[in-house]
């Protein structure tokens, strides 16, 4: 049982709100708070894609299975070593396995997501989808959460839905539920995108949250209802809260927002796109897009002109 401490920690991670974790103070090393509130403060920089400081924050004498997880992921994600953190991170999956493993299920749980977390973002989705238990009989939310996210990428939400309504007979209608079915209803666009918006609404409504990356899920959805203006007053909401400086998902939302609103200039639509493009070449709305060019001019490479018809005299 979580103490309310942690509990409000999860929430804050669940719900992406990463900065106000990495200025957390941490508890006493003595305190059963201290291993879970460092984990998530380590992991709240891995999202902000900020990993160097978890390495200051993990003791280097650990014996944790989660914290050395996480020391591991946060190495991947910092591109200092590609393959040596995966290793770590499958030979942790096989210690904690073995009978004489000193790990609690909680902390186990932890390990098969970070560890699997990993392996997604290394393109190895079948060994992630593997190692976080994907259609088995896991009782591990945030492994589900994952699973879900990692079937909704490769675009099989048929799955993704599978898999919550699975979770859905052991696990409480909690916060961490509510928004893996939000995730899924944002891809699905099911009742209009009603649900998620409305999820993504209520958590924004809390006075203690500060969540760029919520404003940005509720801007998506809104630009997928058709309520342009209302998006990008959310877009633009995130950017301040993320110091002026978009992360990679506000500002590919930014870009299309730019493009369907009306009362923006073409140049700064086109800077956006430029902006994007050169700093996250690997967004998939930058590939998609870029596909589609050299689609297109491969087709029109094939295709020849016919020559102008020239009437004849009657």
């Amino acid at each position: 049982m979580d103490s309310p401490e942690v509990y409000n920690v999860k929430q804050q991670f669940y719900l992406g709100a990463f900065k106000t974790l990495v200025d957390l103070t941490l508890p006493d090393p003595s305190s059963n708070d201290y291993v879970p509130t460092l984990l998530y403060k380590a992991r709240a920089h891995i999202a902000l894609g900020d990993p160097k400081p978890v390495s200051s924050l993990i003791p280097s004498e650990t014996e944790n299975f989660a914290l050395k997880a996480v020391s591991s992921l946060a190495s991947y994600v910092s591109g200092e070593a590609a393959d040596a953190p995966l290793e770590e991170l499958r030979d942790l999956c096989v210690e904690i396995e073995g009978d004489d493993a000193e790990a609690t299920e909680r902390e186990k749980g932890w390990v098969r997501v970070l560890a699997g977390t990993a392996f997604a973002r290394a393109g190895e989705v079948e060994e992630a989808l593997e190692t976080l238990g994907a259609e088995t009989s896991t009782e591990n939310l945030e492994g589900v959460a994952v699973i879900v996210q990692i079937y909704l990428s490769i675009h099989r939400a048929d799955l993704a839905r599978k898999e919550f309504e699975r979770a859905k007979h052991w696990a409480e209608d909690d916060l961490l539920l509510q928004l893996i079915e939000a995730s899924i209803v944002l891809v699905t666009g099911k009742d209009s995108y009603a649900d998620c918006n409305s999820f993504y609404t209520e958590q924004l409504a809390n006075p203690s949250l500060s969540s760029s990356h919520l404003l940005t899920a509720r801007g998506v959805t809104r630009l997928l209802r058709g309520e342009i203006a209302e998006a990008k007053s959310d877009l633009e909401e995130a950017v301040t809260q993320q110091g002026g400086k978009e992360d990679e998902e506000t500002l590919a939302a930014s870009v299309v927002a730019a493009r369907l609103g009306t009362g923006t200039k073409k140049g700064d639509a086109d800077q956006l796109w430029s902006r994007l493009a050169s700093e996250y070449p690997n967004h998939p709305l930058v590939t998609d897009v870029n596909a589609k060019a050299d689609q297109f001019d491969e087709l029109a490479a094939k295709f020849k002109v016919p020559p102008l018809a020239i009437p004849t005299a009657a």
